[in-house]
């Protein structure tokens, strides 16, 4: 297997600061956090600026996948190579995520933050969990695989679920590819196509800032600063726990790789603040692929790697169901014998699986987590609540870094990595992508 490429563009001029989107999101962010601080009453009527953004990011997703997969499988030479790439991914996806989850239930029994609460669980309000246990419920494991197969061939693309596009996408590109010449007319129309969806999604970014805004400024207007007062050491636990994932972890990874993950980081700044401000990492799907393949990944990769990593390779949801359920069996007093803890991983291993990046994902799956562990009381969770929000932009966050790299480790374990473009990328030289062939 080898790589060939083809010569970069001349790098385009850099925009003043003032014109990136990672400075806008920034300043939006900033109004909004004193807008909601100082104005909350107001700020809580913003949150349908964040709710309209997320909806037009979900609005192009589905075709944003659908021809990123199809051009890139129906472009390779041999199709074992679909599931080869596929087979890595989903290693790579269940052991980072198990080491997740362990990561979680180490640092719950390290650093003990729920420990002193002697909260009686009998007493807790559980209206609002409730509505969370009742959608945990349909969360089987049976339920989650039919949900991949799809009604009709287009129906996946007046839905909202990521695996069913990519369900449908795999099947059309290895059709595609396997009708050879014949289909190449409409490979080609294909490519064609992506041009101006892409063009779109450039559009659409530009309401970033409006988005991060208003879902900032409802956050801070309607929990306030002080609700992390009481769970800071919590919050705290978790942000450092996630931090020191991606830092330690992830950046040991990246470096026997031959990238560093800060610069990732950097590379995908203006992502990353969208993420922060709209506490989903969904609405920063469609730049992550289209930035990935521009750091040198081919789009075969990217079109495999990033959408089953939405669903499978959830590092920050991980840390988190572990982290919190210890939690609260501490806040309650309730011992968890190594059996327990154990049965509470590997719950979690599997409700964690199709977990959507979208808010309120994650405390759906800790209510599935519990209750199939029944030692650890449901009520509970109406402890954390409160700020569940602001651990899910930690969620999201860590969740949106974990694709990002295990896009780069695929696509370098594949063969299918441009190593001087990804250097020129995250160096900030900006460069058009040059393209990737995969020959196997």
């Amino acid at each position: 297997m080898h790589i060939s490429t083809v010569a970069a563009a001349p790098a385009p001029v850099r925009l003043p600061f003032y014109r990136q989107l990672y400075f806008q999101v920034l300043f939006a962010i900033t109004i909004g956090v004193l807008l909601g601080h100082f104005e909350p009453a107001f700020a809580q009527t913003l949150k349908p600026l964040g709710d309209a953004f997320i909806k037009l990011v979900k609005m192009i997703i589905a075709p944003v996948i659908f021809l990123t997969i199809v051009t890139g499988i129906a472009g390779m030479t041999q199709l074992r190579t679909v599931g080869r790439v596929f087979v890595k991914a989903m290693i790579y996806f269940m052991f980072f995520s198990t080491l997740a989850l362990v990561v979680g239930l180490v640092v719950a029994h390290v650093v003990q933050p729920g420990a002193g609460m002697n909260i009686d669980a009998s007493g807790l309000d559980q209206t609002e969990v409730n509505g969370y246990v009742q959608k945990s419920h349909e969360m089987s494991l049976v339920g989650f695989a039919m949900d991949i197969i799809p009604k009709t061939l287009i129906s996946p693309f007046v839905g909202d679920n990521i695996l069913q596009v990519l369900f449908v996408a795999v099947l059309f590109g290895i059709a595609l590819a396997s009708v050879g010449e014949k289909g190449r007319p409409i490979l080609v129309f294909l490519e064609t196509l992506t041009t101006p969806v892409f063009k779109l999604v450039h559009m659409l970014m530009k309401a970033a800032p409006i988005g991060a805004f208003g879902a900032i400024a409802f956050t801070i207007g309607k929990y306030g600063l002080g609700s992390l007062v009481n769970l800071a050491w919590l919050v705290g636990a978790f942000y450092l726990t996630s931090l020191l994932f991606v830092v330690v972890i992830l950046g040991g990874v990246a470096r026997l790789c031959g990238f560093s993950v800060l610069k990732l980081a950097r590379y995908l700044k203006a992502e990353l603040l969208l993420v922060l401000g709209t506490s989903s990492s969904e609405s920063a799907l469609p730049s992550l692929m289209e930035k990935m393949e521009k750091a040198g990944c081919s789009k075969s990769v990217v079109g495999l790697v990033v959408p089953t990593g939405y669903s499978f390779n959830l590092d920050g949801t991980n840390i988190y169901m572990t982290l919190a359920a210890l939690f609260i069996a501490q806040a309650t007093n309730t011992d968890l014998s190594l059996g327990h803890q154990i049965a509470l991983l590997l719950v979690a291993m599997i409700s964690s699986k199709g977990a959507a990046g979208v808010t309120g994902a994650g405390f759906i799956t800790l209510a599935a987590t519990l209750a199939v562990v029944p030692e650890v009381p449901v009520a509970g969770m109406a402890i954390i609540l409160g700020v569940d929000r602001f651990m899910s932009e930690c969620r999201s966050l860590t969740n949106f870094m974990g694709n990002a790299v295990a896009t780069v480790v695929v696509s370098r374990w594949e063969g299918a990595l441009d190593h001087p473009q990804l250097t020129r990328a995250l160096d900030g030289r900006d460069v058009e992508p040059t393209a990737v062939v995969v020959k196997g």
